[in-house]
């Protein structure tokens, strides 16, 4: 179940710090950095006119104040997103400059209601801005930031004309991030999108991958397969680690980090919160679903399994995780 880390482990700054401020934001990305992140994880989707930003899902009703613009009334809409009927208002419906009127809003409110001061603060951060952000705060910091982004719904951005994986590459390239030793991995669920980057870059790619289902490409007959010794030297064969849901690695019956390393793998599950509504009983701190419990110890738990880093919406109790796990491992 134990199994020694194969580097270093990282600390990902989930959608920023944002436990601490409305996700996806250059505040919520800005605080991670001061908190002492490693990465800063951005979810990329498209615009109409084919710019990169940063939101969770291309369905932006619970993340912006698009609902209240009248001028955009007429854009909500219906559509089938990877097998699911969603109705809001879709990132490819906009072009940049109107998606540049809007203004980000907590996504979590009931467990989160200090965000809710940020609200109406922040604008929609394209890729370039993010880029941007990391390189100036390693200047200014002398630590390496890196990025870490994931592409959401891959195929189905394809479907409907904006594939993404070579404007992907082309813009991490033109910031000079183009080898296995830059500052970035680049994420997904699917597996034929990391397969295309995989010969188009050499950046590092990492492998999401879920306790149900399976990828919405139906590149392997699910989840579970991928998690089995062949599946994982499967996956070997074009990503650098895996990103699995933090209940796969606590799961003694899949011990899916000694496996993964056999592969040759770096694991870097997702996501810790420090809310008792996120949190396994264990850690919990009462009843109350938006209290604090011991996310420090949860991250302490999977380090001792041997992760190669994590994800999480509060960077700063995730880095004092990390060291202090460190120095007890060195006995300093």
């Amino acid at each position: 179940m134990h199994s020694k880390q194969l580097s270093t482990p990282i600390v990902i700054a989930h959608r920023g710090a944002s436990g601490e401020r409305p996700e996806h934001t250059l505040g919520s990305y800005g605080l991670a950095i001061e908190q002492g992140a490693d990465f800063i994880e951005p979810d990329l989707v498209l615009t109409k006119d084919n710019v990169f930003v940063a939101r969770h899902e291309n369905n932006i009703a619970e993340t912006t104040d698009v609902a209240d613009h009248p001028e955009f009334a007429d854009r909500k809409t219906s559509k089938v997103i990877d097998g699911e009927t969603q109705t809001g208002w879709f990132t490819e419906d906009f072009t940049l400059a109107e998606l540049k009127t809007l203004r980000a809003k907590e996504r979590l409110p009931q467990l989160r209601p200090g965000n809710t001061d940020y609200d109406g603060r922040f604008e929609i951060p394209t890729l370039a801005e993010i880029i941007a952000l990391a390189k100036r705060a390693s200047a200014e910091t002398g630590r390496t930031i890196g990025i870490y982004p994931e592409t959401k719904h891959p195929s189905y951005f394809a479907s409907i004309g904006h594939p993404m994986e070579d404007r992907l590459v082309e813009q991490l390239h033109a910031a000079g991030w183009d080898s296995a030793d830059a500052p970035v991995f680049i994420q997904s669920f699917e597996v034929n999108n990391l397969k295309k980057l995989h010969d188009l870059t050499k950046i590092r790619l990492i492998q999401l991958m879920y306790e149900s289902g399976g990828p919405a490409d139906h590149a392997v007959p699910g989840y579970a397969a991928m998690m089995t010794p062949e599946g994982l030297r499967a996956v070997a064969a074009y990503a650098f680690g895996i990103g699995p849901n933090t209940g796969l690695v606590t799961d003694p019956k899949v011990d899916l980090v000694a496996h993964a390393h056999a592969a040759g793998l770096r694991v870097h599950p997702w996501t810790f919160r420090a809310e008792n509504y996120f949190l396994t009983p264990e850690f919990r701190n009462g009843d109350n679903p938006a209290a604090h419990g011991d996310i420090e110890g949860a991250i302490t738990e999977a380090l001792a399994i041997g992760v190669d880093g994590f994800f999480t919406d509060f960077p700063g109790k995730g880095v004092e995780a990390r060291d202090r796990f460190l120095r007890a491992r060195t006995g300093q």
